[in-house]
C-alpha cells in the first residue's frame, strides 16, 4: 500500500470533482490539514471515513487503497491484496497499543509500590504518610483503568467455542476473571461463557 500513490490519487480525484481541500474536508467533517496530509503521502484516511470519501470522489475503496482506477479483470486480485494490507496494518497498530498497555501497567505498579515504600520507610508525619499512600493508590487506579481501556480497544476477543471476534463493554472487561489478556466472558453470539483470548485482527 503506497501512501504517496494514494495521496496523488486522492488529489487527482478531488480536482476532477472541482473540490478544494477545504471543501472536501468540510464535507467529511475534518480539517483541511488532514486532507493535505493524505495528499502529501504522510497518512491515509481512517477506515471510519473511507466509505464517505470514496462516495464523494466517485471511486471504490479498492481503487482508493490501490491509488489508481482498476480494470474489471484485475479487481478481485486488487481487492484481496488491499484486504491483506489493511489486516496487516491493523495488527501492527493493535500490537503497538498492547505494548503501550504493558508500559502503562508497569509505570503504574512501580509508582504505586514506590509511594507505599516511601510511606512505610520514610520518617514523616501520619498526614504525609496518608497522602503518600493516597497518591500511590490514585496513580495505580488511573493507570490500570487506562491500561484496561487500551486492552479492550486494541484488537478483539475471540470466543473459544464459536470463534466469534468482538469488542466487549468496558464493564465486562473490568469484571471478568482473567489470566493475562485471556478473559472469561459470555460470547454475544453463541451465549456460551468461556475463556476468550485477545487477537489482533477481526478475521
Amino acid at each position: 500500500m503506497n501512501q504517496m500513490r494514494i495521496g496523488k490519487f486522492i488529489s487527482t480525484c478531488r480536482k476532477e470533482k472541482g473540490l478544494t481541500q477545504a471543501r472536501l474536508a468540510e464535507q467529511l467533517g475534518i480539517t483541511d490539514r488532514a486532507v493535505s496530509k493524505w495528499e502529501n503521502g504522510r497518512s491515509i484516511p481512517d477506515a471510519g471515513i473511507m466509505l464517505e470519501l470514496t462516495e464523494i470522489l466517485g471511486v471504490s475503496v479498492n481503487e482508493l487503497l490501490t491509488g489508481e482506477k482498476i480494470e474489471k479483470e484485475d479487481y478481485k486480485e486488487m481487492a484481496e491484496n488491499n484486504l491483506l494490507e489493511l489486516k496487516k496494518r491493523e495488527e501492527v497498530s493493535n500490537k503497538a497499543l498492547l505494548d503501550m498497555e504493558v508500559v502503562i501497567g508497569v509505570v503504574g505498579t512501580v509508582s504505586f509500590l514506590g509511594f507505599i515504600l516511601l510511606a512505610g520507610l520514610a520518617d514523616m508525619s501520619n498526614l504525609l504518610r496518608g497522602i503518600s499512600i493516597g497518591v500511590g493508590c490514585c496513580i495505580f487506579a488511573v493507570t490500570m483503568y487506562y491500561a484496561l481501556k487500551i486492552e479492550r480497544e486494541a484488537g478483539y476477543y475471540e470466543c473459544a467455542d464459536c470463534h466469534h471476534r468482538y469488542v466487549p463493554d468496558m464493564r465486562v472487561v473490568v469484571m471478568a476473571p482473567h489470566m493475562g489478556r485471556t478473559r472469561k466472558m459470555r460470547c454475544p453470539k453463541c451465549g456460551n461463557r468461556n475463556w476468550h483470548k485477545k487477537v489482533l485482527s477481526k478475521d
